[in-house]
């Protein structure tokens, strides 16, 4: 594939990159938070690693405000 070839990459406004962050955090809580399964072992969530490391260094405001985004 040469440079001709390629896709020119696509740019995010801060509105679509707020909202990409608020997907993120949405399905990483809702991975984190389901139920443990009968008879299978609890500690057996799957979810993005990154995503967590990044939620605990962020602000608890702005978490809240990502988390509660649609419901204003």
């Amino acid at each position: 594939m040469t440079d001709k070839d390629a896709k020119p990459r696509r740019h995010v406004n801060r509105s679509e990159k707020l909202a990409l962050r608020a997907a993120d955090i949405a399905v990483f809580v809702s991975q984190y938070g389901r139920k443990a399964q009968k008879g299978i072992e609890p500690n057996d969530r799957r979810f993005d690693e990154d995503v967590e490391r990044r939620i605990k260094r962020m602000d608890p405001v702005e978490l809240d405000h990502l988390i509660r985004d649609d419901e204003e």
